[in-house]
């Protein structure tokens, strides 16, 4: 494990204090729990980013597979 310091608002400390008081949860915990959870949304969000970058570079390649067919289509 790493050891960091860490800053946060007062206001998201004192709402983090109240939450893992009534959840029963060591702060270390809850805020490995709250950046894992923070770093798999933003892995998902990269994603779908590249994969919409992704798809427009294919999509004109599809296309053009596609009119070479219809054309092999119309010859006969």
């Amino acid at each position: 494990m790493k050891t960091l310091s860490l800053k946060l608002d007062d206001k998201i400390f004192d709402e983090t204090e109240e939450i893992i008081s009534q959840l029963k949860l060591a702060r270390n915990r809850y805020i490995n729990e709250a950046v894992n959870m923070y770093n798999l949304f933003n892995k998902r969000k990269l994603l779908k980013k590249q994969l919409a970058r992704e798809s427009k570079l294919t999509g004109k390649d599809a296309m053009d597979v596609l009119y070479e067919f219809e054309s092999l289509i119309d010859e006969h």
